[in-house]
């Protein structure tokens, strides 16, 4: 049997996927970055040895901010293919809108048969992304898991800034006040679904929309976007690993067509 890996390096998180020759995941994992893409990629390495995986004898496509810290892929593949890629084979969709909030950036993705048509990525400032909803949970003094239950629970509060340290000051501002932590919660997410509602009214949505990486399993997030969006966000477990899943099917494209395979 062979088998074929993709290594999503996130500024946040890098998650693992390896698939079979069906294109059945046989092993997923994630694991912070870290400071370094070079040791992290080292540790998966090490990881994927321990379950049987040699990365010597796997095809290897690497993808995310730290695709080109892996010196043992076969290839680097941008993560806007990738992630289109792999929520195709998880939603098993040929059309369909793919919403990736990630640590670094947010990625709005459109797919028409089977293929990227168009995409667009937030400006470098982190206001719209995973790293945001980290800084303000921290400022909170609750996990990222808190943060969305007390959301849940929340109204009537918004934040107008469209930087992080100054939206940050913000939410001090409003627990200085004596605001609820449910009501700030619920403006710290609300802020986060513009950002990316704003992105998304670019594109004519379609019936399928997913949420990929990290934030996907966060049921108020994705209930709160489709409700702004005014289409139903769906998301499965594996979403989480559709970069890694897409990088893993480009392996084993690329495998296919080397020639007398």
């Amino acid at each position: 049997m062979r088998y074929f890996i993709g290594i999503d390096i996130g500024s946040t998180s890098t998650k693992t996927a390896v698939l079979d020759e069906n294109c059945s995941p046989v092993m997923l994992f994630v694991m912070p970055t870290g400071w370094s893409s070079v040791d992290t990629a080292d540790t998966v390495r090490l990881r994927l040895a321990e379950a049987g995986y040699e990365t010597a004898e796997c095809p290897v496509v690497a993808t995310g901010y730290g695709r080109v810290s892996v010196p043992f892929a076969n290839k680097a593949v941008t993560e806007i293919t990738c992630h289109a890629r792999g929520a195709i084979h998880i939603h098993g969709a040929k059309d369909m809108t793919v919403i990736d909030i990630g640590g670094q950036d947010t990625k709005i993705i459109q797919v028409a048969n089977g293929r990227v048509v168009d995409f667009m990525m937030n400006d470098k400032c982190s206001a719209g992304t995973g790293r945001f909803l980290e800084v303000m949970a921290n400022t909170m003094g609750v996990s990222l898991g808190t943060l969305f239950d007390l959301a849940s629970q929340g109204s009537g509060v918004s934040i107008s800034s469209m930087c992080t340290v100054f939206a940050e000051s913000e939410v001090i501002s409003l627990i200085g006040r004596g605001e609820s932590r449910e009501n700030i919660a619920f403006a710290v997410v609300d802020s986060i679904v513009k950002k990316v509602s704003s992105q998304a009214s670019h594109f004519d949505l379609g019936k399928t929309v997913c949420l990929t990486g990290g934030l996907c399993g966060f049921d108020y997030l994705r209930e709160r976007l489709s409700s702004v969006l005014h289409c139903e966000v769906c998301a499965d477990p594996d979403d989480r690993y559709a970069g890694a899943a897409g990088a893993a099917l480009s392996a084993r494209d690329s495998y296919l067509k080397t020639p007398g395979k």
